[in-house]
């Protein structure tokens, strides 16, 4: 198995083993329902609930879903072609991708899919489709940093910023990801020292989540950081997060150049599919503007579909300009991004 495989996927754990035994569909993979759809997500329910209620209520259909937080991959090899899931659901473009490497995605060909989402977030020969992004930007303390004082990633790794840099693991796959696109902007020898630069920046060893470090900002530990731009919204709800949020603003990296690195969450058909058809469906629900909106509504992120309207407080941010290399390009250097942590001996 590929070391990114292993490094995203092999993290199997007892939640996952208890909605094994305890849902029906398991049981009974081999029956062909026409009136059922069963989906392996590792999104959460709040976030799929919405869309997935509204797609039952106009179809008819009854749809099941095994939320999982680690080992799909394994389960979907373990399980071959008996496999229950007719569709899978996932938070990050390396996770999408290394279910097509290990074979067990097949190609959903959909004019519906190619007008509603744009090429840069299909997968290779349709195996997987982007429905939202969020950008991977820099958090900077209002107090400590000046507008314009940062404005690309590669700014991160600049000797003034010295001790003013806090990250979460290197291995986490959205740092990963943001790696592996400067690899592709760059070349590995750049991504490699960019990354070296980064980590003598540090305020202190990379631990903890995205809203982690706006926390660190908010208490002086250090001035930037980086982080999806859903947590700024999440945090904002909050009535315990929300002085944390009120402590930072969001800067999009690159606007003079590549543009900001997205990331998104994206589904697929898997290979062992028995209801091919009703899955298409499904997944061209998930790129329809009604599916679109609550998605955006729900966390804060960015619809795919051009003219669907952003939440309020995402609006707020500002606009930017994504990088618009294709994410399955990017993807490919996901491998190399381990490498590259490893190496450097980030987390250390």
């Amino acid at each position: 198995m590929p070391q990114l495989t292993k490094a995203i996927f092999l993290k199997p754990t007892r939640f996952v083993v208890a909605m094994c035994v305890a849902l029906p569909f398991l049981i009974n993979a081999g029956a062909a329902i026409a009136d059922e759809l069963n989906i392996y997500s590792y999104r959460q329910s709040f976030l799929t609930k919405p869309f997935i209620e509204r797609f039952e209520k106009d179809t008819g259909v009854r749809i099941n879903t095994v939320y999982i937080k680690g080992g799909m991959l394994q389960r979907l090899q373990s399980e071959g072609m008996n496999s229950a899931a007719d569709v899978v659901m996932t938070a990050d473009i390396a996770r999408l991708q290394a279910l097509a490497d290990e074979d067990l995605l097949q190609p959903i060909k959909s004019a519906v899919l190619d007008q509603n989402i744009p090429p840069q977030y299909h997968g290779a020969n349709g195996l997987w489709y982007g429905l939202t992004t969020r950008a991977r930007v820099i958090y900077a303390s209002k107090e400590r940093v000046q507008p314009g004082e940062i404005k690309t990633y590669e700014d991160l790794a600049d000797p003034r910023w010295r001790g003013r840099v806090c990250t979460r693991s290197g291995y986490h796959i959205y740092q990963l990801s943001l790696l592996a696109s400067i690899i592709a902007a760059s070349g590995e020898p750049a991504a490699e020292k960019w990354l070296r630069g980064v980590r003598e920046n540090l305020a202190r060893k990379p631990q903890g989540s995205d809203r982690s470090q706006v926390k660190a900002i908010k208490e002086g530990v250090c001035d930037v950081s980086l982080g999806n731009t859903y947590y700024m919204g999440q945090m904002k709800k909050d009535p315990h997060q929300r002085v944390w949020a009120d402590a930072a603003y969001i800067i999009f990296p690159n606007q003079g150049d590549r543009g900001t690195h997205v990331n998104i969450s994206g589904v697929a058909m898997t290979k062992a599919a028995k209801h091919k058809e009703t899955a298409i469906q499904f997944v061209e629900f998930l790129s329809s503007e009604a599916a679109q909106e609550l998605y955006a509504k729900q966390n804060f992120e960015y619809p795919v579909k051009k003219g669907v309207p952003w939440h309020s407080e995402v609006l707020s941010w500002g606009r930017f300009e994504p990088d618009t290399k294709r994410l399955a390009e990017v993807a490919k250097f996901n491998g190399t991004a381990v490498k590259i942590v490893d190496r450097v001996r980030f987390d250390e």
